[in-house]
C-alpha cells in the first residue's frame, strides 16, 4: 500500500511540474511578460487586458490523516483543492491567437494561447 501511495504522489508531482514546462511569454510592443512578473509589470508592458476573469483551478493536495486505531500508521490522502486564480485575456490582433495570462498571488503563473482571432 505504501508503494502505491508513493507512486501516486510521484505521478501527481510529475504532472504538476510538466504543466509549468509549457509556459511561454506574452510579447507586448517589443517587451516580454512572463512567469513571475507582477500584475503591475504586465499592465505597464501590455496595457489593460480586454477581459479579466476569476477562476477556480483544481490542484492536488497531499495530506496526512491519523489512523482511527490506536498506534495505527498515518495515511496519505490526495484531494483536489480549489486554488483561486485570475485570467487576463489580451487581443494580439486579427489573425493571431488571444494571449491568456494566468495570475496566482499577484504574479504570472502561466501564459498560453487562446482562440485564433479571424
Amino acid at each position: 500500500m505504501r508503494t502505491f501511495a508513493a507512486s501516486a504522489l510521484f505521478c501527481l508531482l510529475a504532472l504538476m511540474h510538466a504543466g509549468g514546462a509549457s509556459a511561454q511569454s506574452l510579447s507586448c510592443g517589443g517587451t516580454l511578460s512572463g512567469v513571475g512578473d507582477s500584475k503591475f509589470s504586465v499592465v505597464q508592458k501590455c496595457g489593460e487586458p480586454m477581459s479579466k476573469e476569476f477562476v477556480c483551478v483544481p490542484r492536488p493536495q497531499v495530506a496526512w490523516v491519523l489512523s482511527p486505531y490506536p498506534g495505527g500508521p498515518a495515511q496519505q490522502v490526495v484531494t483536489q483543492q480549489c486554488v483561486p486564480m485570475e485570467d487576463w485575456v489580451y487581443h494580439r490582433g486579427q489573425g493571431n491567437f488571444l494571449g491568456i495570462v494566468r495570475f496566482y498571488n499577484g504574479a504570472v503563473e502561466s501564459v498560453r494561447d487562446g482562440e485564433k482571432m479571424r
